[in-house]
Formats: C-alpha cells, structure tokens, sequence
C-alpha cells in the first residue's frame, strides 16, 4: 500500500529540500535553516506558484526535476459493464470449478491429476479473492440477480457434477479431465470477451492471465491420457 507524506532528504543545488511523496510524483519544498519546510509567508496566496518536484522515472530511468505544474496527475481508473460482468460471473465460474478439485483427492486415482487439481483450487480460490476485492473497492455486489451462471462457458449441469461426485478411480479421473478441460475453455472464451470488451487494466491483465494457465492446465491434463 503506497504511503503519504514519506519524508526524505535530498541536496540539489547546494539547497536542501524535503520530498514529500505524493501519488503524481514528489514534492520538494526548500527547507528552513532548522530542517523544518518553510512554510508561506504572510499575506502570501493560497495558490502558490509551482514547486520543484522530483518525479520517478520508468523502470531503469533516472528520476526528474521538474515544477510541479509540468506533472500529470494520475488518471482515475475506469471500469464498465463488462469488467464488472467478468468479475461477477468468474466468481461463480470458479466456484463451481473449486467444487470440482476438492472431490479430487477422494476419488480420483491418478496422482499427478490430484496433485493438479489441488493445485487449481488453490489458484482460483486467490482469483476469486481478487475479484471480490475489485468489486468491493468500487461498492459493486459480488452478484448481479440477473446473471444466469447455468448458461455461462463451460459451466458444467448439476446432473454432471452429481455423476462426478459419485464417480471413482479412473471414471472419476476421465471425467474430471473432460469437464474441466470445457470448465477451462469457457473460462478462456469468458476472459476473450473482457480483454475485447473491458476498460480496467487490472481486470485486463488478470483475463490474460487466467487465459493462458488454463491453457496450460488443458494441455497439461490431455497429457495424463486419462480419458
């Protein structure tokens, strides 16, 4: 988490200057002979002139001096109905997968299958986190009542998951591979439709994300040779 009005020292031209960190960049306002900022002389306007700033440069780049009228301020960021889509409708998409991994380590008879889908859960239990955590930072429910999950990607029918849940041994594991490989797709097609569609860069990079481990995790699953 970024912290306000971090404090260091700094000496440029022979002056010394206390910087402020600021989210658009860094204050430096020149200091008195006791260390403490100068602070504005009577009968002085509330609108100062600029002040020197000491903005951070990109990764491997030097900082820059420069007045802190010539710093943009941050853009806010911007989210719309798709983003908000894709939050609330993965939540429910991965729950239903996290359904799926946990009836693994009971049924299933294939180790390096267990050993992937403990490790899915796990993964989608964080990402369900993260959208969650983006939903309440912008006051947005967790679920849209007229979201219909049963028609969503890859979203596998009670019935199904009643018969995995009752499946064994190697008819657990092959119809673990072939459900949750379409799981897996319709979450990559879900993912498609918000980096084509969404405004927030966070969510954009987590669908990218999410896109290519679980085409990872399909191959890697075709690779067992359990159906």
């Amino acid at each position: 988490m970024h912290r306000q009005n971090r404090r260091r020292w700094w000496t440029l031209g022979g002056v010394a200057l206390v910087l402020v960190a600021t989210t658009g960049g860094v204050v430096a306002a020149r200091s008195g002979e006791d260390g403490s900022a100068s602070a504005p002389r009577p009968g002085t306007s509330a609108s100062a002139p600029p002040v020197t700033v000491l903005q951070p440069g990109r990764p491997g780049e030097s900082a820059a001096v420069t007045d802190s009228d010539r710093v943009k301020p941050l853009e806010v960021p911007v989210y719309n109905k798709a983003d908000v889509a894709f939050a609330q409708m993965m939540i429910a998409h991965h729950r239903q997968a996290i359904r799926m991994t946990g009836l693994a380590p009971e049924r299933g008879s294939n180790a390096q299958l267990k050993s992937m889908a403990d490790r899915m859960g796990l993964a989608q239990t964080i990402e369900i986190d993260v959208l969650k955590a983006w939903l309440t930072e912008r006051r947005l429910p967790e679920s849209d009542p007229s979201h219909n999950h049963a028609t969503m990607p890859g979203m596998q029918t009670e019935a199904a998951i009643a018969a995995l849940a009752a499946a064994e041994g190697a008819d657990f594991d092959s119809r673990f591979v072939t459900m949750m490989t379409a799981h897996h797709e319709g979450a990559r097609v879900m993912a498609g439709d918000v980096l084509r569609g969404g405004s927030d860069q966070r969510l954009n990079e987590m669908a990218n994300e999410m896109a290519v481990e679980q085409a990872s995790e399909i191959r890697r699953m075709r690779d067992l040779n359990v159906t």
